[in-house]
């Protein structure tokens, strides 16, 4: 009975780096130290190929896939839906994006009885307001919550349309195929929002003509008042209403004066694409990928390499850059713990989705396989343990 007892605790308690979330019969990852992956999947519109790996204490990056359903009707619409949400301050806003955008998404699709930009904007705009009430709770207790915030980017493969929603500075990457050469020419399909890019600074100064300093250069990076890279985030409340820009929020966080309109904006970047068939995949990532790897690097990475674990081939040589520029090898910069680990490289994630003509070309109200996978495993706070779990069972 002792020894059964023991069995019960160690497997309640034991440190768990083990993803136990399922879809059908389809598991949900592996995890290997600090990185997580799942090499092969299939969604509606054909494989997939995922890949995180942890640099920050506590991870920020979140990212999903959901195919199938993309509303509650049983008319559809159907489709597939990838997103990726690079956290930064903390993990609160990522999270919060992965628990609410997706099932926002799905409701108003519902009302409106088919996907569209305008449906993916109020999706956007609803998580946005949700987590602000989060942050209005939160505030008494702990007011640093104020200044965590998150990039968010979104694909919805629908009817053979690919929408592209965008917040900050993750990207997304076409590979299209050029019939007349054989080559794989890389497409960027998603506009970014950092301030190191020189439109992006000139569309800041235009929307606040009355502040010189709304953009600066401080320590060789261009930054919003000096504090952050990106122009337009969900979260980051401090930079968008006055109120939460006071004490007791950390002073690096407080601005000199008071603002009247939001400094940040949550409104995305939407973009709708026709898909052709020479349209052979896609590359979704956080901008710790994009760091290290030029577009067409990383589409030409996919292009010459078996599908079978490209997402997790495409960080590894991501991580392989990064040591090199540290002058270090690989296999030191792979020992170092999370936490220290995110002075070398930030998280990463990389979502390959590839696209079958067949299959993308069909209506939306064909069903497919239902799928839903969490990237980066189970979620744990900074050095804790695993409370007792079995693997559960997502019903389609």
């Amino acid at each position: 009975m002792l020894s059964r007892l023991i069995n019960l605790l160690r497997a309640c308690w034991r440190p768990s780096l083990d993803n136990y979330v399922h879809s059908g019969s389809d598991a949900a990852g592996r995890q290997d130290g600090l990185l997580w992956y799942k090499d092969t999947g299939q969604h509606m519109n054909g494989e997939f190929s995922m890949a995180v790996v942890q640099a920050n204490n506590l991870l920020e990056d979140q990212s999903q896939i959901e195919s199938g359903p993309l509303s509650s009707l049983e008319s559809g619409p159907y489709g597939t839906f990838i997103g990726i949400y690079d956290g930064h301050g903390g993990p609160e806003t990522s999270r919060y994006i992965y628990d609410h955008l997706f099932q926002h998404l799905k409701r108003l699709t519902s009302e409106q009885q088919s996907m569209s930009v305008d449906v993916i904007r109020k999706a956007y705009q609803a998580t946005e307001e949700g987590f602000l009430s989060v942050v209005t709770k939160q505030w008494p207790m702990n007011p640093q919550i104020a200044a965590v915030g998150s990039c968010c980017l979104v694909g919805v493969i629908c009817g053979g349309t690919l929408y592209i929603a965008n917040l900050g500075d993750s990207r997304a990457v076409l590979g299209r195929l050029v019939r007349s050469t054989g080559e794989v020419l890389a497409i960027q399909l998603s506009a970014e929002h950092n301030v190191g890019i020189e439109s992006v600074r000139q569309e800041m100064f235009s929307l606040h003509p009355d502040d010189s300093h709304v953009v600066v250069l401080k320590h060789n990076v261009w930054r919003v008042k000096g504090l952050i890279q990106i122009s337009r985030s969900i979260g980051d409340v401090y930079l968008k209403k006055a109120e939460f820009n006071r004490e007791p929020l950390y002073t690096k966080f407080r601005l000199r004066g008071p603002f009247k309109m939001p400094i940040l904006s949550s409104d995305p970047s939407i973009s709708m694409h026709e898909l052709q068939p020479h349209d052979q995949f896609l590359i979704f990532a956080s901008d710790g990928l994009w760091e290290h790897l030029s577009n067409q690097e990383a589409v030409d990475i996919v292009q010459n390499h078996p599908r079978n674990g490209i997402a997790r081939r495409l960080v590894k040589v991501a991580l392989q850059e990064a040591a090199k520029k540290r002058e270090m090898r690989y296999t030191d910069l792979k020992k170092i713990d999370r936490g220290v680990r995110r002075h070398f490289h930030d998280d990463i994630t990389v979502i390959v989705v590839f696209l079958d003509s067949n299959l993308v070309s069909r209506a939306s109200s064909v069903r497919g396989p239902t799928l839903s996978v969490r990237g980066g495993g189970v979620h744990l706070r900074a050095k804790s343990l695993a409370p007792c779990a079995t693997p559960v069972e997502l019903n389609s």
